[in-house]
Formats: C-alpha cells, structure tokens, sequence
C-alpha cells in the first residue's frame, strides 16, 4: 500500500517535469487564435474539445489555465488526475460509460466557478474519431460553444491502440490550432451536430499535423 501511494505521489511529478522539458525545448505555433479573441470580445466562455489521442500536450500548453477536464473512473484516471493536478487544473470524474451524468453534473459546477471545461468526445474507450453525446448535452446546458482544438508535431512515439495515443519528445516543433466554434441551441439535432463536431475536430487535427511536420 505504501509503494502504491509513493507512486500516486511520485509518477505525476515526474510527468509534469517532463512536459516542462517538452515544452520548454519545444518550438510552439499557434493557429487560429482569432477564433479565441472573437470569443472573449463576445465576453463569452468556451467548452474545448480535442480528440483522446492527442490530449497529453494540452497540460503544458494550457497550463494554469481555469480548466475542468472529465477524468474516467478507471484506474488509468486516477493517474491522470493527478497528473492534471500537478499542472494547475481540476478534474470531473466519470465518462460515458460509467457516472457520465454526475460527472457532466460536477463540470456544470466547475463552469459556474469561472472554470472552462474541456473534453475528449471520442474518450475513454472510443471508436476513435466519434463524437459521444456528452460534450453537446454540455454545450446546450452552458449556452456556451465548443472550440474544436488541436495539436500535431514533428517527434513522438505513438502507442497504439484504439485512440493511437501521441506523447510529444523534447526538442520539437508542435503546432496548435484552434477552429470554429460551434454553438448547440437547444432545438438542435445532436446526431447532425455531432458529424459537424466530429468534421471540425477532423479538419484541425490534419491542419496542426500539416504545421507541426512543415
């Protein structure tokens, strides 16, 4: 039990150092940030939304920022919020296929503490690149928009699995590009919103492999 908690404590410091080391050496190209300033003239707040896979340099590039992230109940989630902790941000425990509704419940909380939530609509377990519904229910509970988001870059390994998931190397080019925001009223169809989400998160991530590779 011991061991287990020196590693809870031990593991997520040494991810927030070496994201540190990744984004300090890293060359970082921003796209897109007109949609971001539009927002904030608008005095609006945001819901990010950037596909499972390429979630692990959104820490450092948005870190210590107002956040609220959904975490899965797994034991991998553990892990990661405290990893997400380390980097300033507060988490929401749950997903779609286990405590989702408490969880979008908690984000609305979070929201209302001035916090912008962010999340991964193909997570935790995919298909990879499909749009669940949660993010949207959010959207149209908030009266906010979702940013589609993105980042690619030049060095990473890539585990494979369902979601190919990206840890950027030290020492890269990496780009991040921000897309049109998509607002949900109300009346909205979820199914046709979702393929537009699902295109708009598409188009960003091919733009910011493009930049991070040029």
């Amino acid at each position: 039990m011991m061991g287990k908690q020196l590693l809870l404590w031990l593991l997520p410091r040494l991810a927030w150092t070496y994201l540190q080391c990744v984004g300090k050496t890293s060359r970082i190209l921003w796209s897109g940030t007109e949609h971001v300033r539009r927002l904030q003239s608008l005095h609006t707040r945001w819901i990010y939304a950037f596909w499972h896979g390429r979630q692990v340099f959104f820490l450092y590039s948005h870190r210590r920022q107002p956040i609220c992230t959904m975490v899965s109940r797994s034991r991998d989630g553990e892990w990661i919020s405290r990893v997400i902790t380390c980097f300033g941000m507060r988490f929401s425990r749950g997903s779609s296929s286990r405590a989702g509704a408490p969880a979008l419940r908690e984000m609305v909380q979070w929201a209302a503490r001035g916090f912008y939530p962010s999340m991964t609509p193909d997570g935790p377990r995919g298909p990879a690149r499909q749009v669940k519904p949660g993010v949207l229910y959010l959207a149209q509970k908030l009266g906010w928009p979702i940013l589609p988001i993105a980042n690619g870059m030049r060095r990473k390994l890539i585990f494979r699995g369902w979601d190919d998931y990206w840890v950027p190397l030290p020492f890269n080019r990496v780009s991040i590009v921000c897309g049109d925001p998509l607002w949900i009223s109300q009346t909205d169809s979820l199914e046709e919103r979702a393929q537009e989400l699902k295109r708009a998160l598409d188009e960003v991530t091919e733009q910011a492999d493009r930049n991070g590779c040029g």
